[in-house]
């Protein structure tokens, strides 16, 4: 019969993954089969309101009777996200134990088990100490097991996140009436929804009609766009479109800033854009690969497993004859006589050898490293949500950045204005310094000590021609309203305000913006004053046609003015005089309207959004309006007539606005290349923009041709797979604009694939599937949505791009530490196998048993272990190229070094062991206090065939104020006598393993320029583990549970005198290693 065929664990998950899809697509043909496909495949965008109306089968004067809610709500269900069933706790348990070291320990206890209930006669009086070793192995794996089901069932919310992001409410037209308040679960295809300022948007809809002249909505999390997007009824020319481009459709979980709408539900639950996101995040998760630590660890375990078996097999051939033997006669085997108990012993030799070869401390020592490891980066202000992010992000090769919100403020900020100077051929032009919606966040510099008429004016238009505002949330400002206006008010308030205290502050090079909060909002002084003094009477609404918005207001004289902002080209095309620094008013010219609109073409190709500004003092028929009873007052309900309104204006200023990059991304971009990380940008936003603010921030120089390295998400994607691969490995930057999640994952996945290590940022919802995906997923903590948090890694506490730099270097170093206590285990590993091994060739009484073995990889070895992670990073950590994936964790010579101390630390721990049966001294060391009988080297190799010795009697000796007598059996004294050999054995093992620890400072530097003290901490850690293993050998329950007895202080001295040799043995063999790298680097040059 053949073998079946078996697939490890990453097979396993791309053919879950892959099983998963071909399902999800049989599922789809089912459907069409069923004829449900006909909703799916209608595109609402791209068909007019009527024809919407007429394919769900609805009127916008009654909506949807119930009895048609209910047949719909069967036939699609409830508008809700479906969470897909978790793992149960005892399924997550049983995973943990699917690795080969632990499956090797489990049967290594199985074995223990059934021995210790065979073996009756050794079973003490408790009649539990024989089974002390595989209770023990089962407990440690129980522990491991618990920590990893504990880590896995904190790491998936992203699910739950998103759910959140559905609004709860709805105000829907149902029988010809509007329910204010229904459940947004409740809704179906076809339900007639109206939308407010401020309303989160419960599921994808069709724009019916706008209510107010214009609609924005805030969909920056969906989309990645910067900036509020107006929207409007016209359908899309196109089907396939991007999302961004889908003008009449509002989409679930985005906000409404301005306006209101009445609109068609056309996709609900799962099959809204926000639902989408949910499938991807879990086919991502799916995709989940193991970290590169994990991978080498598992590459070391299958490599170790073969050792482990071959060990085993050739200590079973050796030791044969000690439990099976015959007699040939006539060239046959005859008499063949086995020994049961003989044999059992041997198969214990096998059980201490597999015992002895996996290091079993090693995964808790990772964890704790790693544990340490976050929380040094959260005083960084990075917050690693799972630890193996640590170590991934010393190998990352590739980050993928989002731009809104990551490498960008995600806070509209005004950087520059212009205006006219005295004369119309002469500009002002300022910059303003300051990112944010906080106020005091810069000024502008070389501002004038008093602002002439022109900036007054100015700040007037900006001011009142606002309906935004600020809050503060402890320390973070926000925008309420439209970004942009929001920041037309911090821009005033830094122009300042009027006082001695502002002059002199002025004169001293300084500014000062005043504001205080009440109730989480901004009361801006300066604003206010303006406010104050222009009182408003009428709001000339925004729209798509005139592109600009006006405001009616009186000032403190009772007389009216139009103040107006908006598009440059429009506001200049219907401005008939410009206003010049003193105030003068003068007509337009051809020259001053080429001269600003060269201008705004400066300031648009720096991707700043511009505004123009302009006012009219001469109202005609609204030169008294003071309000709804005036004549004039029904022209202003109806928005053709604005235009009209709005002309003969005054132009006073262009201001440019912008999304502007945090101040110190630059030099954490410059640190990316040193580091020789490639850094690429991923955003939902247009492609001039992304292009614009890459070259600001140094992923692109000023001028470069970025043919080749620019990309629409669509235009990338349409490219034939070896091309997009061609892009992506081509060194240098590379950005992608308005990209879609699953432009993103494809991305990431490619990168994947050949071989790059990826960390990806955003902040957005549709990061998140992203976020899963990637090696290393990294979201913002201010600005980050809760999907894209739960989704990621880890979490950037300040929002900050630098902090991954930061994060990057400790992670490489976090690395380098795990190789020294991952070195320092496996080489004290190596030296249990080989005393074993030795031990077993010779024929000697055993040494060591599971339990002392067990207790050594641990606990003694842990204290160290865990205290090399806090060894000092390199200086030059972050001037080298990032570590492949595929590096040897261990390379060929490092391994034979440790070989070779694996050897002496076999030699030490057998040697000591056979001192003490066969010599009453060495190296002047007296060790004949106790009282023991001394043998032969060749009755202690032979101690098998004790009972067929003639006259063979052992004394009485000494240990602990324990007396060991041997009258009954003078065999017993090479098993239970051994105690006092063991213990020598034992503490020998543990010496040479804690000098061995200060040989893993480093890997090739000696202790004369690397010296213990430089980290204390290894100092303290092996004062721990001496303090541990006195526990062990003095605690008289320990002591029996251990098989361990006291040692004098002439056997401590001895002890002493043995292990140390191992600290010269590692420094000779450092010396051949460093004269080694030299050679080969002379011969690189050469």
């Amino acid at each position: 019969m053949a073998a079946p065929f078996c697939f490890g664990v990453k097979q396993r998950k791309r053919f879950r993954f892959f099983g998963l899809l071909i399902a999800h697509k049989l599922f789809d043909l089912l459907v069409m089969h069923l004829g449900s496909m006909e909703e799916k495949s209608f595109c609402a965008w791209s068909r007019t309101v009527e024809e919407c109306l007429e394919e769900y089968d609805v009127s916008l004067e009654k909506g949807l009777n119930l009895q048609e809610v209910e047949k719909r709500r069967q036939r699609y269900g409830w508008n809700e996200l479906q969470k897909e069933s978790g793992k149960t706790l005892w399924k997550l348990f049983l995973e943990q134990f699917a690795d080969r070291l632990v499956h090797i320990l489990l049967g290594a206890a199985l074995i223990s088990f059934i021995l210790a209930y065979l073996d009756k006669n050794e079973i003490g009086e408790g009649g539990m100490t024989a089974y002390v070793e595989p209770l023990v192995i089962l407990l440690i794996l129980m522990l491991n097991a618990s920590v990893g089901v504990w880590q896995e069932t904190n790491a998936e919310k992203a699910l739950e996140a998103l759910k959140e992001m559905q609004s709860e409410q709805a105000k829907v037209l149902r029988d010809g009436s509007i329910i204010p308040h229904i459940p947004a679960r409740e809704l179906v295809p076809g339900d007639i929804v109206e939308l407010g300022v401020g309303d989160k948007v419960p599921a994808d809809m069709r724009i019916a009609s706008l209510k107010t002249s214009t609609l924005r909505m805030e969909q920056s999390s969906l989309t990645g766009e910067s900036n509020p997007v107006t929207k409007s009824t016209k359908k899309v020319l196109m089907d396939d479109c991007e999302l961004q481009a889908k003008n009449c459709m509002v989409f679930a979980g985005t906000t409404v800033v301005n306006g209101c709408c009445t609109c068609i539900v056309v996709s609900i639950g799962m099959s809204t854009e926000v639902g989408q996101i949910q499938v991807q995040i879990q086919e991502a998760a799916l995709e989940d690969d193991d970290t590169p630590l994990k991978k080498k660890l598992h590459e070391f375990g299958e490599s170790l497993t073969k050792g482990i078996g071959f060990v085993c097999l050739l200590v079973w051939i050796i030791s044969y004859k000690n439990f099976l033997s015959w007699d040939v006669v006539d060239g046959w085997p005859k008499n063949i006589r086995f020994s049961f108990g003989k044999c059992t012993y041997y198969i214990k030799v096998a059980v201490a050898l597999a015992v002895a070869a996996i290091p079993e401390g090693l995964p808790a020592v990772i964890t704790t490293c790693l544990a340490l490891g976050t929380r040094k980066m959260a005083r960084m202000n990075a917050i690693v949500r799972k630890l193996p992010s640590v170590e991934t992000l010393g190998c990352t090769t590739v980050i993928c950045s989002d731009k809104t919100g990551t490498l960008t403020t995600n806070q509209m900020s005004v950087t520059q204005f212009v205006t006219l100077g005295h004369t119309v051929s002469s500009i002002q032009e300022f910059h303003v310094e300051g990112t944010t919606y906080n106020p005091t966040d810069g000024s502008i510099p070389d501002w004038p000590e008093h602002m002439n008429a022109n900036l007054e004016t100015l700040a007037e238009i900006a001011a009142i021609c606002n309906d935004a505002g600020i809050s503060c949330q402890g320390h973070q400002f926000h925008a309420t309203g439209m970004p942009t206006e929001a920041a037309l008010k911090v821009f005033v308030e830094k122009m300042g305000i009027s006082g001695s205290k502002a002059t002199s502050a002025r004169n001293n090079g300084n500014h000062i913006a005043n504001y205080t909060i009440e109730n989480g909002m901004v009361k801006l002084v300066y604003c206010d004053q303006l406010i104050e003094k222009l009182k408003r009477l009428a709001l000339l609404e925004f729209d798509r046609i005139r592109k600009s918005m006006g405001v009616i207001v009186r000032d403190l004289s009772g007389q009216n003015r139009l103040l107006v902002k908006g598009a440059v080209e429009n506001v200049l095309e219907r401005s008939a005089f410009l206003q010049l620094a003193d105030g003068t008013i003068v007509e337009v010219d051809d020259a001053s309207r080429e001269l600003l609109l060269m201008k705004l073409h400066q300031m648009s190709s720096k991707a700043l959004r511009c505004l123009g500004l302009a006012y009219k003092e001469d109202l005609g028929q609204f030169n008294d309006y003071d309000g709804e009873n005036h004549p004039a007052h029904m022209k202003l309900l109806d928005p053709a007539n604005y235009p009209q309104i709005e002309n003969n204006l005054i132009f006073s200023g262009l201001i440019g606005l912008r999304d502007s990059p945090r101040e110190e991304v630059h030099e954490a971009i410059k640190d990316c290349r040193e580091a020789g990380i490639q850094v690429m940008v991923i955003t939902g936003d247009n492609k001039f923009t992304a292009e614009a603010i890459c070259r600001d921030i140094g992923i692109f120089y000023e001028g470069e041709n970025l043919n080749g390295k620019s990309f629409t998400g669509k235009e990338f994607m349409e490219l034939p797979l070896i091309k997009c691969r061609e892009v992506l490995a081509k060194p240098g930057g590379r950005v992608f604009s308005r990209a879609e999640p699953r432009h993103k994952q494809d991305i990431v996945r490619m990168l994947k694939e050949t071989g790059q290590v990826v960390a990806m940022t955003g902040d957005g919802v549709n990061d998140a599937p992203a976020l899963k995906l990637a090696d290393i997923g990294i979201s913002m903590g201010i600005a980050g949505t809760e999907v894209a948090k739960e989704a990621s890694d880890m979490v950037l506490a300040d929002d900050n791009f630098s902090t991954i730099v930061a994060a990057v270097s400790e992670g490489r170093s976090i690395y380098n530490n795990m190789k020294a206590f991952i070195r320092y285990m496996i080489s004290s590993n190596m030296g249990e196998v080989a005393s074993i091994f030795i031990t077993a060739a010779l024929g000697m009484p055993d040494g060591l048993i599971p339990v002392q073995l067990l207790w050594v990889n641990l606990v003694t070895d842990g204290p160290p272990a865990t205290a090399l992670g806090f060894n000092p990073s390199d200086i030059d950590i972050m001037q080298k190229p990032p570590r492949k994936s595929n590096d040897a964790l261990i390379s060929t010579w490092v391994f034979f070094r440790y070989l070779v101390i694996g050897v002496y630390v076999g030699c030490a721990t057998v040697g000591i062991f056979a001192v003490w049966f066969t010599r009453d001294s060495f190296l002047g060391i007296d060790l004949s206090a106790d009282g023991h009988t001394l043998v032969t080297f060749s009755q202690l190799t032979s101690w098998g065939e004790c009972s067929s010795w003639e006259g063979f009697r052992v004394s009485p000796f000494s240990a602990g104020g324990r007396i060991f007598s041997f009258d009954s059996n003078p065999c017993d004294y090479f098993s239970h006598g051994k105690a006092k050999a063991t213990t020598l054995s034992l503490s020998v093992l543990v010496a040479i393993e804690l000098f061995n620890s200060l040989n893993a400072l480093s890997e090739d530097n000696s202790l004369l320029s690397m010296p213990p003290w430089i980290n204390p901490w290894l100092m303290l850690a092996m004062s721990v583990s001496f303090g541990l293993h006195a526990l062990i050998v003095y605690v008289p329950f320990l002591a029996n549970v251990f098989g361990t007895v006291p040692l004098s202080f002439n056997e401590w001295c001895l002890v002493i005198v043995v292990s140390f040799p191992v600290i010269l043995v590692d420094e000779v063999l450092k010396l051949i290693g460093r004269r080694m790298s030299r050679g080969h680097q002379k011969y690189k040059t050469v």
